[in-house]
């Protein structure tokens, strides 16, 4: 990394001609969202026959989303507040229950604790896709099926999480624990006044990843839900566009609905991605 800083950095023909190869690579991968946003701005007839920053700017394709798509059985209001609220139980779920595995794994010692990170280091291995099936017949075993439970339920913990936030709790000094065990400090004390204030960096990571996975997770819903009104955006937005692809302009603003909130949080919690990430790189 440092030496392409370097090299962007000289003012020759080198470092010039990589600039500019880095801003054509990074304007090609905004063009398509670019094109999203511009699309779900404009009318219809105008989405395809206009240049990207051409045409009449209206918001009404997503005034048609929410108003009109009841009427078509599509209720993306409902959808969204369905992905709110799995997302967001979800996120806190598995950042509660990896920060006290993590932890436990990471600073403690009891029988079974190797065979235990094994199992971790495998299930992270292993295709997801795999424990679709199984996964069905007990969600199914269970009465499950067809309810915001379905889709909570299995993701409420994160072996990639755990595993995740016990690397760092490692390299966390002894000292800290011992003044905290001189202070009689509880487990929930330790790990919420201690562990978690000064790992913030890799928390903010499995967050972020947590949410992203669940907010556009598309299979596992699209097994477990089949009422419409029960849907998640990303499912209830896929059949949108599978029964009415005519209606471009809407799909569009779906998809700017389903990107925006990914966009959001990670300005948000940028500082703490990309320091997340150069620790987890080391």
């Amino acid at each position: 990394m440092t030496r392409v800083k370097a090299l962007l950095g000289r003012r020759t023909p080198g470092g010039w001609a990589a600039a500019i190869a880095v801003y054509a690579l990074a304007l090609s991968w905004l063009y398509p969202f670019a094109w999203m946003v511009a699309a779900s701005l404009k009318p219809a007839a105008q989405i395809y026959s206009t240049g990207l920053f051409e045409g009449d700017f209206t918001f009404d394709n997503f005034a048609f989303l929410f108003a009109t798509a009841d009427k078509l059985d599509r209720p993306f209001l409902g959808a969204l507040g369905v992905s709110s609220v799995v997302t967001l139980t979800v996120t806190a779920s598995v950042l509660l229950s990896s920060a006290f595995i993590a932890f436990a794994l990471a600073r403690m010692r009891f029988p079974g604790r190797r065979l235990f990170g094994d199992f971790l280091l495998l299930q992270m291995v292993i295709p997801t896709s795999m424990f679709i099936l199984p996964l069905f017949v007990l969600v199914q075993e269970m009465g499950l099926l067809n309810s915001l439970g379905a889709l909570i339920l299995p993701s409420m913990m994160s072996g990639w999480g755990i595993y995740m936030m016990s690397q760092s709790f490692r390299t966390m000094p002894e000292e800290y624990f011992d003044a905290a065990r001189l202070d009689r400090a509880s487990l929930w004390q330790t790990v919420t006044k201690i562990v978690v204030p000064l790992n913030k960096s890799i928390i903010a990571i499995v967050a972020l990843f947590t949410f992203t996975g669940t907010w556009d997770n598309f299979l596992w819903p699209l097994i477990a839900i089949s009422d419409t009104d029960r849907m998640p955006l990303s499912v209830l937005l896929a059949t949108f566009s599978k029964q009415y692809g005519g209606y471009a302009g809407p799909v569009m603003a779906g998809a700017v609905l389903q990107t925006l909130p990914l966009v959001l949080l990670f300005l948000l919690f940028r500082r703490h991605f990309l320091q997340g990430m150069s620790l987890s790189l080391k």
